[in-house]
């Protein structure tokens, strides 16, 4: 998420880092990267003019100029006019009635049937109840499409006669009732905000309906066409705000940093991967951190709260801080990180953490495995007696390649590097360890 963006803006920082102090001249050059880079990471035109006149006329200020530590001051107005176009603060969930509606829009092909199954299981972890409504009555298989992701995850879907959206939702108004289900998630037909017909259909079911949110479902890599969509929907239906999905693609980062500033209504969740549950709760401030490479540990603490083993962690934490570490005990800890997610992900809300060169997927594991079950005891506790001739006798033990064990090695090294950082107090601890 974001890598582009922050690259570039890592190398803009570290133009200015360590300067004794700053001079309109440097400043003036910098804004200018900074500009130059969210246009890049496809930031909407008129959000960037004022973001970067924003920047400019509080880093000129005598407060910076004359600080002690200008560039910090700096990297800390990028950073707070940053969280101020993605909305400042988190806008959580507004649901009022009973039961209560959540119409789920867009245009075709954001993702709407997988992100309803994903706000589903999220209110159910709240207590909620919810239902899911098949109003898309449009795409070939979209309501059998729904039906799987409720069975999978236990909550009920309403899918009616399956021909009219407004009769089915009619329906889902009462069954709720009956099966004493207290929030409907309405997944609705991908449209064209030029199809008068389709969205006239929307503004009927919100009549019907009164929902209590209608969010807009934002596919991050469709860009800024985006952005003159949900205007468009906007304008028809008075949106509550919007989920961003497939944030974990090769998304530049834009419509996240777009959005809420040009349509004035805040992004609620973002979807960070294909799981269903992989939605988020969006907060400016954690966003930013990442652009920022200054990590976002909120979210890793509450995202290692619901999934990791906590004693298991602690006492794997508690032999990287003593030097006690073996490859067997990497191979654990990577079993149980992989819970959280992509590691280059889980490394990414660390700040300050050095990239982690590990695919944690199911095949990579069995790879790890297999090299290390390949080693004696010896090898396991003390990797580094491992020479060329039994690196390749463990290559060949395990049936991968020399290249294979040696980037086995170099990840359990970087994994002791970053534990010694945070014994030394160089990084602070997360989530126990």
């Amino acid at each position: 998420m974001f890598e582009n963006l922050q690259e570039k803006l890592s190398k803009i920082f570290k133009t200015i880092t360590g300067q004794g102090r700053l001079t309109e001249k440097n400043i003036n050059e910098a804004v200018r990267q900074v500009k130059l880079s969210l246009l890049e990471a496809d930031v909407n035109y008129k959000v960037v003019k004022d973001f970067v006149e924003n920047v400019k006329q509080k880093a000129l200020g005598e407060e910076v100029l004359r600080s002690f530590t200008p560039d910090q001051q700096f990297i800390k107005i990028v950073r707070d006019e940053l969280i101020n176009i993605m909305g400042r603060a988190n806008a959580p969930l507004e649901l009022r009635h009973h039961p209560s509606v959540i119409m789920l829009v867009g245009l075709q092909g954001s993702g709407k049937t997988t992100t309803a199954g994903k706000l589903a299981l999220h209110l159910r972890k709240q207590g909620r109840s919810p239902m899911l409504v098949a109003a898309d009555t449009y795409r070939p298989a979209a309501i059998d499409q729904l039906e799987k992701l409720g069975k999978s995850i236990n909550i009920p879907v309403f899918c009616g006669d399956r021909k009219n959206a407004i009769q089915i939702v009619k329906g889902a108004l009462k069954a709720a009732q009956d099966l004493r289900c207290n929030v409907l998630v309405l997944d609705t037909a991908g449209r064209l905000h030029i199809d008068d017909e389709m969205m006239k259909e929307l503004e009927d079911i919100k009549a019907l309906t009164n929902p209590d949110e209608i969010l807009m479902v934002i596919d991050a890599m469709v860009g800024q066409d985006a952005v003159n969509s949900a205007l468009e929907f906007d304008r028809r239906l008075s949106l509550t705000g919007f989920i961003v999905t497939k944030l974990d693609g090769d998304a530049r980062g834009g419509v996240i940093l777009s959005i809420s500033y040009v349509t004035g209504k805040p992004v609620k969740f973002i979807g960070v991967g294909e799981k269903l549950d992989a939605l988020e709760p969006f907060y400016p401030d954690r966003i930013a951190g990442r652009i920022l490479g200054m990590g976002d540990v909120l979210s890793l603490i509450e995202k290692a709260e619901k999934e990791l083993d906590k004693e298991k962690m602690e006492a794997t934490a508690k032999k990287l801080l003593q030097a006690q570490f073996t490859l067997e005990d990497f191979r654990e800890q990577l079993r149980e990180l992989k819970k959280l997610g992509p590691l280059s992900s889980v490394f990414e809300m660390l700040p300050g953490a050095p990239k982690i060169d590990v695919n944690a997927s199911e095949k990579e594991l069995k790879k790890i495995e297999a090299i290390i079950n390949s080693m004696t005891a010896e090898e396991r506790k003390n990797p580094r007696i491992l020479n060329a001739s039994r690196k390749l006798r463990i290559a060949k033990g395990s049936g991968t390649t020399v290249q294979d064990v040696n980037k086995l090695l170099k990840s359990y090294e970087q994994m002791r590097e970053l534990m010694q950082r945070f014994k030394h107090g160089k990084l602070k601890l997360p989530f126990g360890l």
